[in-house]
């Protein structure tokens, strides 16, 4: 019997999700899991040596080795073979911020909680929406705003408006899962956002425009027009599918691990 995929720890989602050549003429993309990104992020990126790489993500350091051989040889097919790249799927859990775990110096998970912990209510609905100028911002990435509505017994009971400080895709899913958020509301929103709020347990009403007052109260009203399969415009796709050796979808390991076990 095969030995089970253990789980490896990731510390943030990519702010981008796909990638095009800007001559692309067709062919199967390149996928790229969550985790071979978070392996090229720290290696490459932060400096990791291998072994620190392996300690961070708490798998074997062969374990690493191979994962960081496999992405670089589907990043060399994309460049290569000038094929398309996309990220997602995989083996991973996100990181939790524990400081006796995560040495990560830029680690979202221990600042903003403490931040953005707004105190929610007993029997209070929570929605956010991406938010400029009294309008739904359309880029979710680059939100410098949200502003957040309580609900009760159907109806706005109170609303703020929150700077974030723009920090990025998954920066603001944890603004908002610190603040509590149940429902958000916004324009365009990448992949990989998407995939965080999917894990923090908050709804996404994506594709939407206006006045953000009217679209809540729409949303109270069940009459709010959006769009289930929303992405950002520069995130356009031309096809679907992988080469390379991609591992598929793959899935998010949430806290009971899913039988992911061993390295």
């Amino acid at each position: 019997m095969p030995r089970p995929v253990k789980c490896r720890r990731i510390c943030r989602f990519p702010q981008e999700t796909t990638f095009y050549p800007s001559d692309y003429s067709g062919g199967d993309a390149v996928t790229l899991t969550f985790d071979e990104y978070e392996c090229i992020r720290l290696i490459d990126k932060c400096g990791f040596s291998q072994e620190q790489c392996a300690q961070f993500m708490q798998v074997a350091r062969t374990t690493v080795q191979k994962i960081y051989d496999d992405a670089r040889k589907k990043i060399a097919c994309m460049i290569v073979d000038g094929l398309p790249l996309k990220i997602g799927g995989g083996e991973y859990r996100l990181c939790g911020g524990d400081n006796s775990a995560c040495f990560m110096s830029d680690c979202f998970k221990r600042d903003i909680p403490e931040k953005y912990n707004l105190f929610k209510g007993d029997n209070i609905m929570r929605i956010a929406v991406t938010y400029q100028d009294g309008e739904i911002f359309q880029h979710f990435g680059h939100s410098e705003q949200i502003k957040i509505y309580d609900i009760a017994d159907g109806k706005i009971a109170d609303s703020k408006v929150v700077d974030t400080s723009a920090t990025g895709h998954g920066a603001l899913v944890e603004v908002l899962s610190a603040a509590k958020v149940d429902v958000l509301i916004c324009g365009g929103i990448g992949g990989g956002a998407q995939a965080a709020l999917a894990q923090a347990g908050i709804k996404l009403y994506g594709g939407v425009s206006g006045n953000a007052d009217e679209m809540v109260n729409a949303f109270l009203q069940n009459n709010l027009q959006y769009n289930p399969d929303v992405h950002c415009d520069h995130h356009d796709h031309h096809g679907e599918g992988h080469s390379c050796g991609g591992h598929g979808e793959g899935h998010h390991c949430g806290e009971d691990k899913h039988g992911c076990k061993g390295n």
